[in-house]
């Protein structure tokens, strides 16, 4: 993707992995094989002719003149039961060199939430110790969510499962540095950069809104997982951890932002990424921005 402007502010995107990742049906419980068929006619190139949808893991990098920011880091490393996303992955910090980033220009990192695919670049391996990939970054994490990982990780000393491994390795390790910044849901870093409570995909999940020069745009993390949920907005994704709440959270943004020109920048939509959303009737359309 090439960077393009929102104000005065670039965006660019470092893609990490971008396959056919999950089984639609499987994925959102709720979808029924008609209206599968109905979203892969509406949605070329995004569901694939056996059901699958094609999804995108890549951090957005927002250059404000000011800042150097990166919203999510991706998955990074190996995870149980996720051995699909070990093929293909592309050189990450690679990537960032080519949008002109070195680790050490990170001034902040900012996680929508603290899933194993958001969090996974928040730390490397050096000499045997998990540290800060962005050493001189201020990680910025919701302070309830936080809350909620740190009490769920204490509870089970040694747990295996997906998400507390990436707590473990991607998340503490940044507290530990002293590198973490945890904040209100609403906090602002800066003039037109700040956070905005949008839970259900988990319970202290936040949206990043951004705005300059009369531009807006909104970074949604996994509170819209593709693009097939404009088409039947009721339609929640089994890694919802509260299907009802993402539900009304999701349809709240979509309608705050439809028809409005916001710049919607989702983390897994597959190219082109970024886009606008369109009211069509009693639903709603994505139209991409092109190259992006």
């Amino acid at each position: 993707m090439r960077p393009f402007r929102l104000g005065a502010f670039s965006i660019g995107r470092v893609t990490e992995l971008e396959f056919p990742a999950f089984d639609a049906l499987e994925f959102f419980p709720a979808l029924m094989p008609g209206l599968l068929d109905d979203a892969r006619r509406a949605l070329p190139g995004r569901i694939t002719a056996d059901g699958k949808i094609v999804m995108s893991f890549h951090s957005f990098v927002l250059k404000t003149g000011r800042f150097t920011i990166l919203i999510d880091t991706c998955c990074a490393k190996s995870r149980p039961e996720r051995e699909q996303f070990d093929n293909g992955k592309r050189d990450y910090l690679g990537g960032l060199a080519d949008a002109g980033v070195k680790p050490e220009d990170v001034t902040h990192v900012m996680c929508t939430h603290l899933h194993w695919d958001h969090v996974g670049w928040n730390t490397r391996l050096i000499d045997g110790q998990w540290v800060p990939t962005f050493p001189n970054a201020k990680y910025v994490m919701a302070r309830r969510e936080y809350d909620f990982w740190n009490a769920a990780y204490a509870k089970k000393p040694g747990n295996r499962a997906l998400h507390a491994l990436a707590f473990e390795d991607s998340v503490l390790p940044i507290i530990r540095a002293e590198r973490a910044v945890l904040v209100d849901d609403d906090y602002e870093l800066d003039t037109g950069i700040s956070l905005e409570p949008c839970h259900g995909h988990t319970p202290g999940h936040v949206l990043v809104n951004v705005a300059s020069n009369g531009d807006k745009g909104v970074f949604v993390g996994d509170a819209i997982h593709h693009p097939l949920q404009f088409l039947y907005p009721h339609i929640s994704s089994r890694a919802d951890q509260d299907m009802d709440a993402s539900r009304i959270t999701r349809r709240a943004l979509i309608e705050k932002h439809a028809g409005a020109g916001t710049l919607v920048l989702p983390q897994h939509f597959c190219s082109p990424s970024c886009g606008t959303i369109v009211p069509a009737g009693d639903a709603f359309r994505f139209e991409a921005l092109p190259d992006s």
